[in-house]
């Protein structure tokens, strides 16, 4: 249809020719398009011939007209006839029922307020339904916008302005508690930010100080490995020196003196291997108490004194954490490692002594064990007043403890001989009555 369109359209005032006229050249024009080009070039004529001459504005030959003008040239039939039909056929047509074919949409449905045809009123599913012309009801109901607009009364409007502005008060009511809670969340979560800060600063001290006290227990044992390591290259360059010597006295007095040095770096005694153990460990404290920490005592959350311990036989010497041990309680798990390597070998002879003598003879094994006490006291009294006194604590509630433990014994084993005794006396009378 467009192309048919372009077809149909006049070249100068590019619309559907009106009353088409065709000139001697064959080309078709509007009437008053030809009378308006025309008219144009009359005027910028000079002479006024008898036939008037129009350049064509497609081909651009001069053609002329006859003596009564545009009007005497003959008109388009057919093109004229194509342009009615086609305008007849442009005008748009009722729409046709989905529902029915062929069938048109000419009926207005009052209920369903839609076009529907003949057979959906009779046989379809609008059966029964009031209908009306569409242009009735179009003007029926063009008052009805006004009628319904003179229902909406300012009462109404002053209303829905006053609910507006509560609304809105409402709102900024909402969003300021909202910002307050924010604020809230905010100090609070920043609280515990710092707490938590303080804590972890606390702990990173605590293994700082730890840190400090393996540098001031290995330093100066690794110091005083590299002078004997010094020395001892020392020497082995003193040694090559020497015997490079040809003098006989020189290499005599160099030999002497090269003697004693050795004999003296022999004699020094190598620092022992301090095994330290870091305790507590971070992962053991914080999954043993931090699981248990509410956010209310977060302030009051443990933070070990992390501190390096003396390993002693695998087992960890007593910890920084724990209070400090009461001297009248020997028994703690660590009391044995708090005394020196040489003391606890005598130490542990003078117990194994003191259990034998006790296990044989109860009553004798008292004098014996205070005779051995005075004996290990004159072994430590090299020692120190605090170390002789731990260990002489020691020993006399180890013995305490081990002289109730003979007594029980003593008389457990008392009972069990008696009762033996009745048990072979009640068999044996038995057995002389039969």
């Amino acid at each position: 249809m467009d192309n048919l369109e372009e077809d149909l359209t006049c070249s100068v005032c590019y619309s559907l020719f009106a009353d088409p006229r065709v000139l001697p050249c064959s080309h078709t024009f509007c009437k008053s398009c030809l009378d308006n080009l025309l008219q144009v070039s009359t005027n910028y004529s000079i002479w006024r011939p008898l036939r008037m001459p129009l350049k064509c504005p497609n081909c651009r030959s001069v053609v002329e007209l006859p003596t009564l003008g545009v009007d005497a040239l003959p008109s388009n039939v057919s093109l004229r006839a194509i342009i009615e039909k086609y305008q007849s056929d442009s005008v748009p047509r009722p729409p046709s029922c989905q529902e029915h074919h062929r069938q048109p949409l000419n009926m207005y449905c009052i209920q369903d307020r839609q076009l529907i045809c003949g057979l959906c009123l009779t046989v379809g599913q609008h059966q029964g339904h009031s209908i009306d012309d569409l242009q009735a009801a179009f003007i029926r109901e063009k008052q009805t916008p006004s009628r319904l607009l003179a229902r909406l009364s300012e009462h109404r409007w002053a209303q829905l302005c006053e609910l507006g502005e509560q609304l809105e008060q409402e709102k900024l009511r909402c969003e300021s508690v909202v910002r307050q809670d924010r604020q809230e969340v905010g100090q609070f979560f920043q609280t515990l930010e710092e707490v938590l800060a303080r804590k972890r600063q606390a702990y990173l001290e605590a293994l700082d100080k730890a840190a400090a006290e393996v540098t001031r227990a290995y330093d100066p044992l690794i110091h005083n490995v590299k002078e004997l390591q010094e020395e001892q290259l020392d020497l082995v360059s003193l040694g090559s020196s020497v015997e490079d010597e040809d003098s006989p006295l020189v290499f005599l007095e160099q030999v002497h003196l090269f003697r004693e040095r050795v004999e003296e770096f022999i004699k020094t005694p190598l620092p022992s291997v301090v095994k330290l153990s870091v305790s507590p460990r971070a992962a053991e404290h914080l999954q043993q108490h931090w699981p248990a920490v509410t956010i209310g005592s977060l302030q009051d959350a443990p933070v070990p004194q992390v501190g390096c311990c003396a390993r002693c036989g695998g087992v960890e010497a007593g910890l920084e954490t724990e209070p400090e041990r009461d001297r009248s309680e020997p028994w703690g798990q660590n009391w044995w490692c708090e005394l020196q390597p040489s003391s606890s070998v005598v130490l542990l002879a003078l117990l194994l002594l003191l259990l034998a003598a006790l296990w044989v003879n109860p009553v004798g094994g008292a004098s014996l064990g205070f005779s051995l006490l005075s004996r290990f006291s004159q072994v430590v009294h090299g020692l120190s007043s605090e170390l002789i006194t731990a260990v002489l604590d020691t020993v006399g509630s180890m013995y305490s403890v081990m002289e109730a433990a003979v007594e029980r014994w003593s008389s457990q084993l008392h009972s069990v001989s008696e009762k033996s005794f009745q048990q072979l006396a009640a068999l044996f009378k038995t057995l002389t009555s039969r």
